[in-house]
């Protein structure tokens, strides 16, 4: 059975829990975390299991609705506990967060981000220009049905190549859009 543990519950027994486990992506993980949890992405648990390791683990995310999926795949191996609230609840309460120094918007916002603005200014383009604009947004809807549909979206692929989403050091910074060295 998944357990739910408080914040404060949390910070005054971490060092009875063998791990923390924050199941955000890790550009999520980078903006702030809590001190000594481990990033395995939601997607990789199945995979990295021996992350996890033996003993009672807590799972985190930023609402607690993620990492409670992934208890429930857990449970069956080893004693699992879901962060309330998770770090939102964790950060409301005034508890310390390592966060990324740069902070850079994860992948996923700045494709919405790019996407908005581009059926937004098509569309005004094709109501105040010619008509012909609407095949922008169209394809731009067409393009994210297919990421939702197949998990592979082209403008993320582009976005992640972007200077701003590399540091030079590391590949996973132009994957993940994290950017250099992180500070509590």
């Amino acid at each position: 059975m998944v357990s739910s543990i408080s914040p404060e519950s949390l910070r005054e027994g971490i060092a009875g829990y063998r791990k923390l486990i924050d199941v955000r992506s890790p550009a999520e993980f980078a903006v702030g975390h809590i001190p000594g949890a481990i990033n395995v992405p939601m997607e990789q648990v199945e995979a990295r299991t021996a992350d996890l390791g033996a003993g009672p683990v807590v799972m985190i995310c930023e609402a607690g609705t993620r990492a409670a999926v992934v208890a429930g795949w857990v449970e069956r191996r080893q004693p699992v506990s879901v962060l309330a609230g998770g770090t939102a609840a964790w950060r409301k309460a005034g508890l310390p967060l390592v966060s990324c120094a740069p902070c850079r918007w994860t992948l996923e916002r700045q494709v919405r981000l790019a996407a908005g603005l581009i059926v937004l200014v098509a569309s005004l383009l094709a109501v105040i220009v010619s008509p012909r604009w609407i095949y922008l947004a169209m394809f731009i809807g067409a393009g994210l049905t297919f990421a939702g549909a197949t998990n592979i979206c082209g403008m993320a692929v582009v976005l992640a190549r972007m200077p701003w989403n590399r540091d030079g050091k590391s590949k996973a910074a132009a994957v993940t859009g994290i950017g250099e060295g992180c500070r509590s």
